[in-house]
C-alpha cells in the first residue's frame, strides 16, 4: 500500500506574518510536520504544497518534496484544504504516481506525534471506514455553554443543562487540527465528522490551535513542557 503525506503551506498567513516558516524553539514550524511524516516511515512521498519558494526552499531543506509551486488561485483565503490536497494528487497523476492513502497534515502542528500518525493509518487501513483524523476531548461539557446576547447578557444553548451535574452530562469531542487520513480506494458521501472516520483521540496537552499570536505563545510554552519531561518524540 502506498502512501503520500501532503503539506499545504501558502505564503499569505495574515494574523501571524510568515506564520509556517517562523522559528518555533529553534526550527521553522513546518520543519515539526515534515520532520514527523519522515520519522513515522509511512509515506512514500512527503510533499509540501505551497505557492511561496521560501516556503518551498525550506520544505526541502527538511526533506519534504516540492514538485511545483502552487497556483495563484488554490492560494487565496477561500480555498479550502480538500481543493488543494485534490490538486496534489491530480499532479501526482500526471507523473504518473497513484496513491492507496494520502494524509493531510497542517503545518502548524509542532506538537505532532508519530504515533498516533501510526495508529490512524493503521485504525484505518484494518477497516471500512473511510478517513481517520486527530481529535481529543472538550475540556469542559458543551450542553452547559451560553452565548452572549446583544444586550450583553447570557442565554444558555440548552437551558435544560442548567441543573445537570457536569459528571452527568456525555464527553464531547473537537477536531484537533493536526492530521487527517483518507483512503482514496474509497469514497463516503457524509462530512468526515461522520460515520465514515475514524477519531483518533490525543490526550489534550498535545493539542493546541496557532492562529494568533497568543496561540504561538502558548504552543512554545507546552512544546517546552513536554520537552522536558521527555514526552516529545
Amino acid at each position: 500500500m502506498k502512501c503520500i503525506a501532503i503539506i499545504p503551506a501558502r505564503g499569505g498567513s495574515k494574523r501571524i506574518p510568515r506564520k509556517n516558516i517562523k522559528e518555533f524553539y529553534g526550527k521553522p514550524l513546518i520543519a515539526y510536520s515534515i520532520q514527523t511524516a519522515l520519522d513515522s516511515k509511512l509515506f512514500e512521498k512527503v510533499i509540501v504544497s505551497t505557492d511561496d519558494e521560501e516556503i518551498a526552499k525550506i520544505a526541502q531543506e527538511y526533506g519534504a518534496q516540492t514538485p511545483f509551486l502552487r497556483p495563484a488561485a488554490l492560494s487565496d483565503d477561500f480555498t479550502g484544504t480538500g481543493a488543494v490536497v485534490n490538486h496534489t494528487l491530480e499532479y501526482m497523476k500526471s507523473l504518473g504516481e497513484e496513491y492507496d492513502f494520502c494524509c493531510t497534515i497542517y503545518a502548524t502542528a509542532p506538537l505532532l506525534q508519530k504515533k498516533f500518525l501510526i495508529e490512524g493509518f493503521e485504525k484505518l487501513k484494518n477497516s471500512d471506514a473511510v478517513n481517520s483524523f486527530s481529535a481529543t476531548s472538550m475540556p469542559f461539557p458543551i450542553q452547559r455553554t451560553f452565548k452572549i446576547t446583544d444586550d450583553e447578557r447570557c442565554q444558555m444553548f440548552w437551558p435544560e443543562n442548567f441543573p445537570k451535574r457536569s459528571q452527568d452530562l456525555e464527553e464531547a469531542f473537537q477536531d484537533a487540527g493536526q492530521f487527517y487520513w483518507r483512503n482514496l480506494k474509497k469514497t463516503s458521501d457524509d462530512i468526515i465528522f461522520g460515520k465514515d472516520s475514524i477519531p483518533i483521540i490525543l490526550p489534550r496537552y498535545l493539542v493546541q490551535d496557532i492562529d494568533t499570536l497568543e496561540d504561538w505563545q502558548m504552543a512554545e510554552v507546552l512544546y517546552e513542557v513536554l520537552k522536558r519531561q521527555n514526552k516529545i518524540l
